[in-house]
């Protein structure tokens, strides 16, 4: 009974962060949800990309039951499904994304949390593990990078938000106003603890292609 409420539960949160993190990418331009928006050069279409692969690797080689989805060999990763290639479309990435969802629930649904699984790139002896780990792991990986792409898309154009339906008016006066308490208090407590210096000035981020 317990272990039916915490399958239920963690696959419950899967499903609404999933939901979440495509939602980033609503409304924007092409450019805007490729682009390299910090010094690593995360990107919001990267995030969906990447965060398919680890759906797709950890709910099917693990337990040997392997997506259809053309993945290579995780011995040779290097880094390509961290970012879009120009002849990836973003149609071709969600879709890989909603279908790893179907193969992710299959296995999900089909298996019980103590069933057995094999991680060959964890160290031992973490690599031999079960459903319950995996869904806790990939559950983690999911709230991780869609709290990245909450960041980045607010840096974008100010929208934030869980879910579409629950997304308010943006109120520029009073975000501004918030902000710039928030400014004067780590003005002030910097000043009181001697640490007054000009602290950098924050670049604003451009939503359009450059000339």
């Amino acid at each position: 009974m317990f272990d039916d409420f915490a399958k239920d539960n963690l696959h419950g949160r899967l499903r609404r962060d999933r939901k979440a993190l495509l939602w980033k990418l609503d409304g924007l331009s092409e450019y805007d949800a490729r682009r390299p928006l910090t010094a690593t050069g995360t990107n919001l279409l990267g995030l969906v990309k990447h965060v398919a692969t680890v759906e797709a690797r950890y709910f099917g080689e693990v337990f040997d039951r392997p997506s259809s989805e053309p993945l290579p060999r995780w011995q040779d990763s290097d880094g390509s499904d961290l970012w879009a290639a120009e002849n990836e479309t973003r149609d071709q990435i969600v879709g890989f994304y909603r279908r790893t969802w179907e193969h992710s629930d299959a296995t999900i649904t089909a298996l019980p949390l103590a069933a057995p699984g094999h991680v060959p790139w964890w160290p031992e002896p973490y690599s031999n593990t079960n459903l319950f780990a995996i869904m806790v792991h990939v559950l983690g990986e999911s709230i991780r990078h869609a709290g990245h792409a909450d960041i980045l898309r607010e840096g974008l154009d100010g929208r934030t938000g869980l879910r579409a339906e629950h997304e308010k008016q943006i109120d520029e006066e009073a975000r501004a106003a918030h902000r710039a308490k928030i400014e004067q208090a780590a003005r002030s407590a910097a000043r009181i603890k001697g640490l007054d210096r000009q602290p950098p000035t924050t670049p604003s981020v451009t939503t359009s292609l450059p000339m």
